[in-house]
Formats: structure tokens, sequence, C-alpha cells
């Protein structure tokens, strides 16, 4: 059996999907404009189809699983699972009004024209939040809407803002933080479950390769259980003594978020010579 894999056939999903899968060792080969593709030395064959569409293809089976944003799944509302958030692609569904606009909250929405590819969602915020409002859903280029005529406010992703602020708009408040996740059909067999896991297994190792880095450094052995004291490390620093007397090296890992302070505090306690290597797969 092989895993059918549904993913973006072109874009910034596309490209950080094709690069995950390549950083798990699954070689694939799609040459151009193909729409299908098997990898050769891993169970799973990839469908490339538009975003919007991947959702549906899970739900009824063409594929078993999928890569998308969270702001389509939510969107299109499909009998589907997210089985797993991936980590790249991040970004906001956020309303966005125009620069001298004071947003006050939800009930500044009343009765204002919003232009949004994402009707549904935006519906679900206005009931939550019980607000009347005219819904005017553009299937790209929502921005211009306000410059135009078209609509009051904006409902659209937003990454950096800079295309918001090109259009005389800034960002208001945000109703979904989205990211990349893998989907799954709801009736998963055990045969595709068991290579979900070996898939899941791959993705996972090399995601907590990206949130550590390997550190190599000499330490003064009159310092050298302060030094171990700061390294966190999976179990424990590996230490070796060093040809010069007195001196030993010490091998830890390091998550990146705490990675300037430790070093800080290594370097504070007599620690020299430090060294920080990336690392490109890490197994628990």
């Amino acid at each position: 059996m092989k895993l059918k894999l549904a993913i973006q056939k072109s874009g910034r999903l596309h490209d950080d999907s094709m690069k995950l899968l390549k950083e798990c060792g699954i070689d694939i080969s799609n040459g151009v404009n193909k729409l299908k593709a098997e990898a050769a030395n891993f169970p799973i064959e990839l469908f490339f189809l538009r975003d919007d569409d991947i959702p549906q293809y899970v739900e009824d089976g063409v594929a078993d699983i999928g890569f998308v944003g969270e702001n389509v799944v939510y969107e299109k509302n499909k009998k589907v699972d997210v089985a797993y958030a991936l980590g790249f692609g991040k970004c906001r569904l956020s309303f966005a009004v125009r620069k001298e606009e004071n947003f006050s909250g939800p009930q500044f929405l009343a009765g204002k024209r919003i232009a949004t590819s994402y009707p549904v969602l935006v519906q679900e915020y206005l009931n939550k939040n019980k607000v009347k409002a005219e819904i005017h859903e553009i299937s790209g280029s929502v921005e211009i809407a306000p410059g135009i005529g078209l609509a009051d406010v904006v409902c659209d992703l937003v990454s950096s803002g800079s295309t918001l602020f090109m259009n005389g708009l800034k960002e208001a408040e945000t109703i979904l933080a989205s990211q990349a996740v893998l989907i799954k059909r709801k009736d998963f067999g055990t045969e595709a479950q068991s290579i979900l896991e070996r898939l899941l297994f791959r993705i996972e190792s090399v995601k907590k390769a990206k949130k550590n880095k390997y550190v190599l450094l000499n330490a003064p052995n009159d310092q050298l259980e302060k030094i171990i004291s700061l390294l966190p490390g999976m179990k424990s620093p590996t230490v070796l003594p060093l040809a010069s007397p007195g001196w030993s090296s010490v091998h830890s890992v390091i998550a990146e978020s705490d990675f300037w302070d430790i070093i800080e505090q290594l370097k504070g306690a007599g620690a020299e010579g430090i060294l920080v290597v990336p690392i490109e797969k890490m197994i628990l």
C-alpha cells in the first residue's frame, strides 16, 4: 500500500512541503507540471492540487492525507481530522481597516461591508459577537476593496502586514492564527495509520532538530561542575578529557529558545572555544 498525500501544486506551501519531505529523506521526482508523483524510497504517492481543494479530496478518500493551511481547513469545514501541526506557513486571518480609523472591537463592524476570501470564518466571528454586517466574497486582491469603494473593512491572511500598509490599511484584530497542518480522512485504516506513523516519526525528528543546537566547548576542570549544571541536554552532557592538563571537552544539546542566555552563562563560567553546530535529525 502507498499513502496518498495531497499538497499544494505551487506556491509557498508547495515549496515548504517538498522541502520537509526531502529533509525526511523521502526522494520524490515530480518533473515539470506533473499532477502526480511517487516516492522512490517510501510508500507514499503525491497529488499536486489547488490548496482550496485539498480538504475535499481528503474527505472523499481520493487522498489519505494532505498538507494544507488551517485557514483552508476551517473555512471549507470538511469531514477531516487535523492530525499534526507542521510548523511552517504561519500567518493569521485578520480584519484590517483604513489607517486613520480606530477599530474599537467587534461592534465596529456593525453595518459595515466586509471584503474577504473567508466568508465562513468571518460569519462565524460575526455570529459569535452578535454583529450584523455585509460580507462580500472576493477570490483575490482583497486589500484593494476599500480603495475602490467595494468594502469598508477587509478580512484577509496577514504575514508581515506590508501589503495592507501599501494599500492604506492597518491590521485591527486577528480571528485565526494559522499554520500548515497535516489532515487525514476519517475512515483511516490500520495499514495507512502505520505508514502515517512512520512519516510523522520522521517529521517530528526534523522539527526537533531545528529547535535545538549541538554545542561543543572547552571547560576548565575546576569549573566543570558549574558548566555542566548550565547545560540541559537530552540526558546529560558528554565530557571528554583534553590533551591539555586541567581541561575537558563538553558536548551537549541546547534548545534554540534558550541558546543565547545559556551561551552567555557558559562564557561567564569560564567556557572557551564554544562551537555551535546545527542538527539535521534528532531521534529521542
